[in-house]
């Protein structure tokens, strides 16, 4: 039997500001997504380039950590894996070395970043994006990206405490969006 933690409070806050968002038609420059250069990507010296990547899109960076993520944030952030044959393998690399955590935001900043990052196979992914440019191999792709707006929300929640995001406003605003 599961316990309702802190967490799990904090998510279900972010769905319902999510819901709310979306029956008030919150949309559009606001959009969050969590982006995590994985151990592999850190190692590589692949963060400048990445960063570099979503700045040039027009994407505003409000968060970013380096971290050693604990076998249980993993297993949270996983969850929806838990059942499949590598979950265990995955946690463990993914704890093996240090992440860096990112938040960013930006007009579907989530589709967008899906489709800078390619596909989870970097075998399937078109060169230009992330992944076809900088992976192999399945387990070892470089980089996580959220694939909702939902789970960017308790992505989000789960390595972030509001007090460590930004709220940057800009005058860029007007030269990349109409």
């Amino acid at each position: 039997m599961r316990y309702c933690s802190n967490s799990h409070i904090i998510h279900v806050i972010f769905y319902c500001l999510y819901l709310l968002g979306l029956i008030l038609g919150w949309t559009g420059v606001n959009e969050h997504s969590f982006i995590a250069v994985k151990p592999d990507g850190v190692h590589r010296r692949l963060v400048g380039e990445i960063i570099q990547r979503f700045e040039k899109k027009g994407f505003r960076l409000v968060g970013m950590k380096l971290v050693q993520a604990s076998e249980d944030l993993l297993r949270e952030h996983y969850w929806d894996l838990r059942d499949k044959p590598f979950f265990n393998g995955l946690v463990r690399y993914m704890s093996s070395g240090p992440i860096v955590a990112m938040v960013w935001q930006g007009l579907d900043v989530v589709k967008m970043s899906r489709k800078m990052l390619g596909e989870t196979n970097p075998a399937d992914s078109l060169p230009g994006t992330i992944r076809g440019d900088y992976c192999v191999d399945v387990g070892r792709n470089v980089i996580h990206g959220s694939d909702s707006v939902e789970s960017a929300q308790r992505e989000i929640s789960l390595w972030f405490r509001q007090n460590e995001l930004q709220c940057l406003e800009d005058s860029s605003g007007q030269w990349i969006y109409e």
